[in-house]
């Protein structure tokens, strides 16, 4: 403050010297005195015009905004200006790392699996990631500052977000959901701030599916457990309770087996679906013939179509089993998953074709190195609507001659997931009243040709 005040006197000091010299030479007869205040008051005024130039110059600057045109000076304004410049460089600094900041947070929450939608105190939108706009079908830009409840119309949805609880969730119908592809979304609503409110979905649709599949698999165990266990538990009553002689004894006791071993067939092949599920992948370094398996295939199917012929008393028509494989070709992986699954497939021919039918059994290579496992029958075949669920656990096209021929409805699960596990595709053709065609390919990393 003292050098500013010692600059001022300066500047008054030089006017009243350089007004009083030029006075001695133009204005003769002037007091001295007076030309000295003049010149003091000149220099005053200068100075402060010095002044208002720097301050001009320095608010120009700030409305500009560039700090690299900052003006250059000395004294109070240079020290001004250097300050400010060096508290907007701060300035900026901060606000680029705050940006930067947002940013992250905000390509975070828009990598989220789950939807985030912001709305204000009015339930308008805010801000939204790609997930939220996806499940509520919205446009992340065109659809802010547009109410909620003018985009989301589930009626379920209208009645939560007017009720103002929103201590729970609540599970809606996706926008593209339909009853092909159905879409689950859990929504909840989280208060914040001024009356703010948070909105989160994630797609439930997986967990409602697996819940309903664990459902369906529970209802359809026990039902299958059920029918069985009711024959037996009527024939021991029977055996109990009612004199029999040995024909009959023998009958009923042969029928209870028959159950037993149903339940028991059922239980191993639960068993080994879970088994399936649980185990790693089968490694690609153990090799076995191909053509043996088909070889025990063809001893069991022709074994079991022995046993439907003579079941069968009025008949004297037996199938026609045809079973080929190259003697030189070899499969990695698991031989029993592999024989369990080729196994299922046979069995399924000769259980569901009629006697006088023909089954085709081959395994042969295939362009390019893979190797393709092919059953062909000439039975009922298989309406259209009902292949694609072929493969679900206990589904049966005929729910009463599935049951009859003894099968679970587990087979050709056990068939997709062995066919899976050894990175192949199970295909299924069949047209009503001509016959099936059911069919695996194995990748060619698990096949080979070996000719020694």
């Amino acid at each position: 403050m003292i050098w500013r005040l010692f600059g001022v006197f300066v500047w008054q000091l030089a006017g009243a010297a350089i007004v009083s010299f030029v006075g001695s030479w133009f204005a003769f007869g002037l007091d001295p005195v007076l030309l000295a205040l003049t010149g003091a008051i000149c220099g005053g005024l200068g100075w402060v015009l010095l002044h208002l130039m720097r301050a001009s110059r320095v608010l120009a600057w700030l409305r500009d905004g560039d700090l690299g045109t900052a003006p250059q000076f000395g004294g109070v304004w240079g020290e001004a200006t250097d300050r400010t410049r060096k508290l907007l460089r701060q300035h900026v600094q901060n606000t680029q790392a705050s940006d930067r900041r947002l940013n992250d947070f905000l390509s975070a929450i828009q990598a989220s699996p789950n939807g985030v939608l912001l709305l204000d105190a009015n339930g308008q939108i805010e801000w939204c990631n790609l997930t939220a706009a996806d499940h509520f079908g919205l446009d992340a830009q065109a659809d802010v500052s547009q109410h909620i409840g003018n985009l989301v119309r589930d009626p379920m949805f209208v009645a939560y977000y007017s009720a103002g609880n929103y201590t729970h969730e609540i599970t809606i119908a996706g926008k593209n959901s339909s009853f092909a592809r159905p879409c689950r979304l859990s929504v909840q609503i989280h208060p914040y701030g001024s009356g703010r409110k948070l909105l989160l979905s994630r797609d439930v649709t997986a967990l409602e599916l697996s819940e309903l599949m664990r459902r369906d698999f529970v209802a359809n165990v026990s039902h299958e457990i059920r029918t069985p266990l009711t024959v037996l538990s009527g024939f021991v009553e029977t055996l109990q309770t009612l004199p029999l002689n040995e024909t009959e004894r023998t009958q009923y006791l042969g029928l209870m087996a028959q159950q037993a071993q149903r339940m028991q067939t059922l239980v191993s092949d639960l068993l080994t679906l879970s088994k399936l599920e649980g185990s790693p992948t089968p490694l690609s370094d153990t090799w076995f013939s191909a053509s043996s398996l088909v070889a025990t295939c063809e001893q069991e199917a022709r074994s079991l179509s022995k046993v439907l012929s003579l079941s069968e008393a009025s008949s004297v028509a037996k199938q026609i089993l045809i079973f080929e494989a190259s003697p030189h070709l070899e499969l990695a992986g698991s031989q029993t998953e592999l024989l369990s699954a080729m196994s299922n497939l046979v069995n399924n021919a000769v259980r569901y074709t009629p006697l006088g039918g023909t089954i085709c059994v081959s395994f042969e290579l295939i362009e390019p190195g893979s190797a393709v496992f092919t059953v062909q029958d000439t039975g009922p075949g298989i309406a259209p609507e009902h292949l694609p669920r072929l493969t679900e656990r206990f589904y049966r096209v005929d729910t009463s001659r599935s049951r009859e021929s003894g099968g679970t409805g587990l087979g050709l699960a056990i068939v997709k997931h062995v066919v899976q596990r050894h990175g192949g595709e199970l295909r299924i053709e069949s047209i009503v009243g001509k016959g099936s065609t059911f069919s695996f390919t194995l990748p060619a990393n698990r096949v080979r040709f070996n000719q020694n």
